[in-house]
């Protein structure tokens, strides 16, 4: 394939919005995604993305903005979640699958009962990134900066909690607001994402990346940048396959995704041993 043919398709806008879309989704879910998969929530994606299905359905019906309905309902399930796993002996998966099924059956009755309102459900359960607009663009930007800016701001925070939380309550760290923040962060992202991965594909988007990094290094730091890096390279070269080849965007991009696990999986212990070599040269 000529290079003229390989970017013959960012003549077109929707395709450089969906180009856009995608990346910047890929990066922010890899970014989010560590804080999920080192907490043993990786469900929590799959969880909160058909909450918020259920919340665009009822936002549709009562007549508010569609994005701001879901939004909320997405916030407060993800509360919902962390304050019954603090105040019941029940296991994050538990809770989430609980809730988060309930809110998703809710909003398939209303959609089957009254229509869908606004995008089709379709596009919303399985994606459509070529669909993206100039906002929808600039929502990812805007919750993509808000999720940097937080993680920046609340790294040590974040950082104790997530790996010891008694500890951190001990050394003063609030992890109950730490929790509720991530939780608010976790929502907005899959809400930002949604049009792009679909409902049935965010858990992917989010976890992929995060396990990914886990396996090519020690150090949290480092995992974050490598977790980025490689949703954002999923979403790239995902989307520009899936024009190519005429495949679904959102499976295009988790597949391009799962190659890199099976090569970080394949080749994870040499790499790693590299980097504990490194660090002991230094």
């Amino acid at each position: 394939m000529s290079w003229s043919e390989l970017t013959a398709p960012y003549a077109f806008e929707f395709f450089r919005n969906g180009v856009y879309v995608a990346t910047m989704a890929g990066a922010l879910c890899g970014l989010v995604g560590c804080y999920v998969v080192l907490r043993n929530m990786s469900y929590i994606g799959h969880g909160l993305s058909h909450a918020i299905f259920g919340g665009y359905a009822a936002a549709g019906l009562i007549g508010v903005n569609l994005f701001l309905g879901a939004g909320i309902w997405g916030v407060v399930t993800a509360l919902a979640i962390g304050g019954i796993v603090r105040r019941r002996p029940i296991g994050s998966d538990a809770a989430i699958g609980v809730v988060t099924t309930a809110s998703f059956a809710l909003g398939i009755a209303l959609v089957a009962r009254y229509g869908s309102p606004g995008r089709s459900a379709d596009s919303l359960l399985f994606g459509n990134v070529l669909g993206v607009n100039t906002s929808d663009v600039w929502l990812v930007v805007g919750v993509s900066l808000a999720a940097f800016i937080f993680i920046v701001c609340a790294y040590r925070p974040l950082l104790f909690t997530t790996f010891d939380e008694e500890v951190a309550q001990a050394t003063g760290v609030r992890t109950t607001w730490v929790d509720i923040a991530l939780m608010i962060v976790l929502a907005a992202t899959v809400l930002a994402t949604m049009n792009v991965m679909g409902v049935t594909l965010i858990a992917a988007t989010l976890v992929v990346p995060a396990v990914v990094a886990r396996m090519l290094t020690d150090s949290f730091s480092a995992m974050l940048v490598i977790a980025t890096a490689v949703g954002a390279v999923s979403g790239f070269v995902g989307m520009n396959l899936s024009y190519h080849h005429d495949l679904p965007s959102g499976s295009t991009i988790v597949l391009v995704g799962t190659v890199f696990f099976v090569v970080a999986y394949l080749g994870g212990g040499r790499f790693r041993s590299r980097a504990g070599t490194v660090a002991h040269a230094h």
